[in-house]
């Protein structure tokens, strides 16, 4: 019997240990990487490094904590521009043979590091050059205060690979910790818990105990200060931009409460926004614990902190779960656009989150038109293969992905929607994951094989087909339908007065809009006089109203559209003005002008961008 019970249970060791075997999920292969994750994979960063900014350079030590699965005698890493000098393995620095493979457009060269089968630590001693195109220095009259130098860095998509050596793919995550010197008067904060104010020796050390993607690998170092807006939020900024700053996001701790109640716990202790500089590329990223933040979004009035929302969002949707490759990049920007929309509604109200509906419609519809509905890449899930993954990061993935989600939602409501994208979140939390894990995870936690559920979200024309499919939810909005009918007859009666009755943000946008396409130079000046939109307004206004003023031919709004493109370098939207601009032999001429006298303050991304546009 004791023989029949050991036998027993060593078949069944044997039976789990298959299973175990075939249930391990597939290797994904990521185009942008040259790591071979599946032979042997980072798991944590131990960085110790010097902040140079009369040379422009980070130089020192990543010492990565390796699991060498394979045990074999090699680790890739991915490098772009870096100085590798000298690598070692374990505590002893053993020095070991390193080789760089050939250089890829946009991809950098491989790193090959020669380990022994039972090597878990690898030292990469290496310094940046000015090629680091993560990497943005600042002289002091380029920053808010103009007196001190300011750095700041951007890794996504690839970029994280020219400020560290790493295995620079999202399907692989670390945890770190980091020890970083700084000039004494200056302050450092990372994509971590961070300090909150200065200390005497210009050394701070971070730790970052949640596993992240190496895109979101973050510092920015500067002349910074830090207040705090509850028990687990704050703003870090210059000092003449810290007190508007926190007035800006007086609502933040409301934002992170909102979104627990709607998809479970922030799972990431403090979250804290950093406003920079304005040649910060994007309107926000959503570095762990410290989102950076355009101060376009400042704009003494709160109406534009539905970015921060946004920014939010990707705690859940983005750093929490993440897309494993660049193809599937709207797993993070759908969710979190869909996830933005919702704190949006909590905070602000139904009536705005109609408008914003309205408005991100519109959005997609303009840019499938732009990029043509048969196009391969108004496809959710895109095909990134020999081009620089920076392509995927339009509207589409944004604006696509979250009709997407919308039609979910109106295909089995919203409080079981809700309960799915929580489960969604729980079950893939700190992972990342392809689009087809997400297939398969709709079909068998939502759909369930209910063939009439599965023609109503129509599932496969929405994430492997072109175009907008023709289920998309309808959308509408009271507040805008009776702007509507003010275009309609302001032509007729005048637009005295208009100003009283279009107030908001999202009004005034959708105004700007709609304007008519027959819209005369006059007309546009008695608009202006009326809306003060040339000179006054925030900055989504003023992008929208200067698109309208390139189109119209407005050539009293130049000098303005011309500090806007020098001023900012927030790449997609001085990219809608730029290719306005150049739609006209006279305009051309005008946007290669504005841009020779714009590009030293723009970000290398940003300008990348531009070039292409302008040839």
């Amino acid at each position: 019997m004791k023989k029949l019970i050991l036998l027993t249970l060593f078949l069944t060791a044997i039976a789990c240990q298959k299973k175990e075997q075939t249930e391990k999920p597939a290797v994904v292969t990521d185009e942008h990487s040259y790591s071979k994750p599946e032979l042997a994979v980072v798991k944590h960063l131990d960085l110790d490094v010097k902040v140079d900014f009369d040379t422009q350079t980070i130089s020192g030590k990543a010492s990565w904590l390796i699991d060498n699965i394979s045990k074999g005698n090699e680790i890739i890493f991915d490098e772009n521009t870096l100085n590798i000098t000298k690598v070692t393995l374990g505590d002893e620095e053993k020095e070991t043979k390193f080789e760089l493979g050939t250089a890829t457009e946009f991809h950098g060269k491989p790193l090959h590091i020669t380990i022994e089968p039972n090597t878990t630590k690898v030292n990469i001693y290496y310094s940046t050059t000015k090629d680091a195109i993560a990497l943005q220095w600042l002289k002091p009259e380029q920053t808010a205060d103009k007196k001190k130098p300011f750095l700041f860095s951007q890794g996504e998509s690839v970029w994280s690979r020219t400020w560290i050596p790493c295995q620079d793919s999202p399907g692989i995550r670390f945890t770190y910790n980091a020890k970083v010197t700084v000039p004494k008067d200056l302050l450092a904060v990372m994509s971590a818990v961070n300090p909150q104010k200065k200390n005497d020796t210009g050394v701070y050390t971070f730790k970052q105990d949640k596993a992240i993607p190496s895109y979101l690998m973050a510092i920015a170092v500067g002349d910074i200060e830090f207040q705090s807006i509850d028990n687990r939020t704050g703003v870090y900024a210059e000092p003449s931009m810290l007190k508007k700053s926190a007035w800006e996001f007086a609502e933040l701790g409301k934002m992170v409460v909102a979104a627990e109640k709607l998809y479970g716990p922030y799972r990431w202790g403090r979250y804290d926004v950093l406003v920079l500089p304005p040649s910060f590329p994007y309107g926000g990223m959503e570095n762990p614990n410290l989102t950076f933040l355009t101060p376009g979004v400042i704009a003494r009035d709160r109406s534009l902190t539905s970015l921060l929302a946004h920014e939010l969002g990707h705690s859940w949707s983005g750093n929490l779960v993440t897309n494993a490759t660049w193809d599937d990049i709207w797993l993070n920007e759908g969710f979190t656009t869909y996830v933005e929309h919702r704190i949006g509604e909590a905070i602000f109200g139904k009536k705005e989150f109609e408008m914003q509906n309205v408005i991100t419609n519109k959005e997609l519809t303009d840019n499938v038109a732009e990029y043509g509905d048969t196009s391969p890449d108004t496809r959710l899930k895109v095909s990134l293969t020999g081009r620089n993954p920076d392509d995927g990061i339009s509207m589409i993935p944004y604006v696509k992905g979250y009709a997407f989600l919308r039609v979910i939602e109106n295909a089995v409501g919203r409080e079981k929607f809700d309960s799915f994208i929580k489960n969604y979140f729980d079950a893939h939390a700190f992972k990342s994951i392809t689009t087809e894990d997400f297939v398969k995870y709709i079909n068998e936690n939502l759909i369930k094989g209910d063939k009439a559920l599965a023609d109503k979200i129509k599932l496969e024309d929405w994430i492997y087909k072109p175009g907008i499919p023709s289920n998309i939810v309808p959308v509408s909005s009271a507040d805008f339908d009776a702007i509507d009918k003010i275009q309609k007859s302001w032509r007729e009666t005048g637009v005295a007065g208009l100003s009283k009755k279009i107030t908001t943000t999202a009004e005034k946008q959708h105004f700007i809009d709609h304007l008519p396409a027959d819209i005369t130079t006059k007309e546009m000046e008695a608009i202006d006089k009326e809306f003060n939109f040339t000179k006054g307004g925030n900055f989504i206004i003023k992008r929208q109203w200067f698109v309208q003023a390139i189109r119209h031919q407005y050539k009293a709004a130049n000098s303005a559209i011309e500090q806007f493109l020098i001023g900012s370098s927030r790449t997609g939207s001085i990219m809608m003005l730029y290719k306005e601009m150049i739609k006209t032999p006279e305009g051309k001429v005008w946007a290669k002008q504005v841009f020779d006298k714009a590009k030293s303050g723009y970000h290398a991304t940003t300008i990348q961008d531009a070039e292409g546009v302008l040839k």
